[in-house]
């Protein structure tokens, strides 16, 4: 298969899945037990993983908390800090264009007595951060906007957003999932209170992520509602336990996204605009969305006139290529995120996603674009 739905999610990394393997065999060991070898060597991987992690990120340690991916994530942030802030207030902040796993938890909190702003974007899918500052009030308590964009690769000035969230003293949570291995990330430099991803995204396996709660900012320990009540695993933020080889593969993913970084964004951005022009050169009236420079590298968002790009996505897969229409979370309904944009429901209906992996060599790439070109002509 010629796979370029990356932002959907990513294969497995060789050296992830070998890291992984000895927790599902012989070190199978619960890493909240105790006393025996294959408990110490659990929590041990555990550990370590939480290093990998806060090293790619530029955190401490204990600044990071497993999660089974984003969406949770973004759940217990913004639940956690509305169920224990909610005496100090009750408006949130965020975007038209989040995902899903923000949008309908703040929808979930409005129907509950708190109050929703939602910012709008610009053509680009960009959030300005002075709406961001003239949104917030006396009783904000979390503005919550996303890194980069799953659909068109728009990043935020999450940076100036999160010092104007400081400077108020309000926290600010932003989703970072799509940038994690492609663009550089340093927490102490964002200066965000809380941040989440996926390690899917970015080779790891599917179903477990983490949060980032910001130490200096709060103090050692964060006043947050659990979303999972159980044990004391995770400082007591998330009950149940631990899934050791997914932690240790998320771990990993992480190291490798650190070691790899500048070459991965090289090859995206070099693959990206090889892809760009020559789809410019090949079809007529073919628009690509998004901030021309500041994005995720490797998301191209293409509208081409005449295009049913539902049609597009199964005459591919028919030919063994995945590409997709939107996010894998809003299948089904029209485009949220460029409905925002300004742009109409048939713009929509005639726009695709094409999304890369820095691995993809480039006699592949130049199959799909003429796999591509054939199916848009």
């Amino acid at each position: 298969m010629l796979y370029f739905d990356n932002s959907a999610t990513t294969r497995v990394a060789d050296e992830v899945l070998e890291a992984m393997l000895p927790y599902l065999r012989e070190e199978f060991g619960n890493a909240s037990s105790k006393h025996y070898a294959i408990a110490r060597n659990a929590r041990d991987a555990v550990e370590n993983a939480r290093s990998q992690i806060a090293a790619l990120l530029n955190a401490s340690p204990n600044e990071i908390v497993f999660t089974s991916g984003a969406s949770e994530g973004n759940n217990f942030i913004i639940k956690g800090v509305a169920d224990s802030y909610a005496s100090k207030g009750k408006h949130i902040v965020t975007s038209s264009v989040e995902h899903k796993s923000v949008l309908n938890t703040v929808e979930y909190l409005s129907q509950r007595g708190f109050e929703v702003t939602y910012l709008p974007v610009d053509r680009y899918g960009q959030v300005n951060p002075l709406d961001l500052e003239g949104a917030l009030r006396p009783d904000t308590i979390l503005a919550s906007i996303m890194w980069g964009n799953n659909e068109v690769g728009t990043t935020n000035d999450v940076f100036t957003m999160a010092r104007i969230c400081e400077s108020r003293g309000i926290f600010f949570h932003t989703d970072a999932t799509q940038v994690i291995g492609k663009l550089p990330v340093d927490l102490q430099a964002l200066r965000a209170t809380f941040v989440t991803l996926s390690a899917h995204k970015f080779h790891g396996p599917k179903g477990v992520g983490c949060c980032y709660l910001r130490e200096s900012h709060l103090g050692p320990r964060p006043n947050l509602t659990p979303l999972i009540h159980g044990g004391s695993q995770e400082q007591g933020y998330r009950g149940g336990t631990l899934a050791v080889h997914n932690i240790v593969g998320l771990g990993k993913a992480a190291e490798l996204a650190g070691r790899d970084l500048q070459e991965n964004s090289r090859r995206l951005t070099e693959g990206g605009d090889w892809l760009s022009t020559y789809l410019v050169a090949e079809v007529r009236q073919i628009r690509f969305n998004g901030h021309p420079s500041d994005r995720i590298p490797g998301i191209l968002s293409i509208t081409v006139p005449e295009l049913n790009a539902d049609l597009l996505v199964q005459w591919l897969a028919a030919e063994d290529i995945a590409v997709s229409s939107g996010s894998a979370c809003s299948i089904g309904e029209p485009s949220h995120v460029l409905k925002a944009m300004g742009f109409t429901k048939d713009e929509i209906r005639r726009t695709v996603r094409v999304s890369l992996d820095a691995s993809i060599r480039r006699e592949e790439l130049a199959c799909f674009a003429e796999h591509l070109v054939k199916a848009l002509m």
